[in-house]
């Protein structure tokens, strides 16, 4: 498994470190060929330990269309500080490491904003 930050000016950790809330965090997953059920699977148990976490709102997973390798996590959380304290779980991180070898992970941390005529935040 590879974690990546999806903007390179602004590494996760950094995000994480932002006090505010509440928050959305995107995690895009690149599946090798072959392993998108192991990957969903593990997915699956990530999910279920975050739900279970302070300050969790949801989660939904998206699959890419026309035989795309990715994988989209969207997950809304009450602030950065319960997102960080969960992601920062030992027992988090013991899950984490059992994506298949060559995955790479993607997550970023956005919050709403508004648009006048369009949304609110």
């Amino acid at each position: 498994m590879n974690l990546e930050s999806l903007d390179p000016e602004t590494p996760f950790e950094a995000q994480l470190g932002e006090e505010t809330g509440p928050v959305v965090v995107v995690n895009t997953f690149v599946v090798p060929e072959g392993l998108m059920d192991a990957v969903i699977r593990n997915w699956e148990e990530d999910a279920d330990f975050m739900k279970s976490q302070p300050g969790y709102i949801s989660a939904q997973l998206h699959r890419g269309v026309a035989g795309s390798n990715l994988l989209m996590n969207v997950a809304v959380w009450e602030s950065t500080q319960a997102l960080a304290r969960a992601f920062a779980d030992p027992a988090f991180h013991t899950q984490v490491h059992q994506y298949p070898e060559g995955v790479r992970i993607l997550p970023h941390v956005y919050r709403r904003i508004a648009v006048d005529g369009v949304c609110v935040a």
